[in-house]
């Protein structure tokens, strides 16, 4: 598959409240659920043939959130209402959360260290502990986001679902990432002059 065909399906996942939101109100749940199954069967696909982009283990992350979409969706298929198709972002924080948590503590190099050494392959043990640092913030932003997540699901307001999962959750996102890259600048720069 093109790249520009991938870039359309993370689109697509990337604006899923959206998606739910504007689907709820203007097409029928039938014609949106058969929409989200096939973006979720489309991303499986894709992984199962290995064209998708990433790690393996950033592919499987992806593969489980795509059968997580499939399974609510085919869920609030069956029982004929939209509610399921809330806690998605629920449970993309909660994976992202074993990710990050499973890389901190079973693993011998964590999500965050991984990365660092795509660009810095001779990580040095500083680097591993700032690393190590910024996977637990991370674990600590799911756990709040998810929260968040969970505490406008259980609400059942679809505009502030929306308003939340779609792009308050994001900015919040954008907020630590523009952060973090503040703080390792920082880090960076004191240590090369120390």
């Amino acid at each position: 598959m093109s790249r520009l065909a991938q870039a359309i399906l993370v689109l697509v996942v990337t604006a899923y409240p959206f998606a739910v939101y504007f689907g709820i109100q203007y097409l029928s749940l039938g014609y949106l659920l058969a929409l989200l199954l096939a973006v979720a069967g489309l991303r499986l696909l894709l992984i199962f043939q290995g064209k998708a982009e990433g790690s393996a283990g950033g592919r499987i992350s992806a593969g489980a959130l795509a059968a997580i979409l499939a399974v609510l969706a085919a869920t609030s298929w069956l029982r004929g209402n939209s509610e399921g198709l809330l806690w998605y972002p629920v449970l993309c924080n909660l994976l992202m959360l074993g990710v990050f948590a499973h890389s901190l503590y079973f693993q011998s190099q964590t999500v965050i260290e991984r990365l660092a050494r795509v660009r810095e392959p001779e990580l040095p043990s500083s680097g591993v502990a700032y690393t190590r640092r910024v996977t637990q913030v991370w674990c600590g932003f799911f756990v709040l986001n998810g929260g968040l997540a969970a505490a406008t699901a259980l609400r059942g307001d679809l505009e502030m679902w929306t308003l939340y999962n779609g792009l308050v959750s994001y900015l919040l996102m954008g907020l630590l990432l523009a952060g973090e890259w503040l703080v390792r600048s920082r880090v960076r720069r004191d240590s090369a002059t120390s």
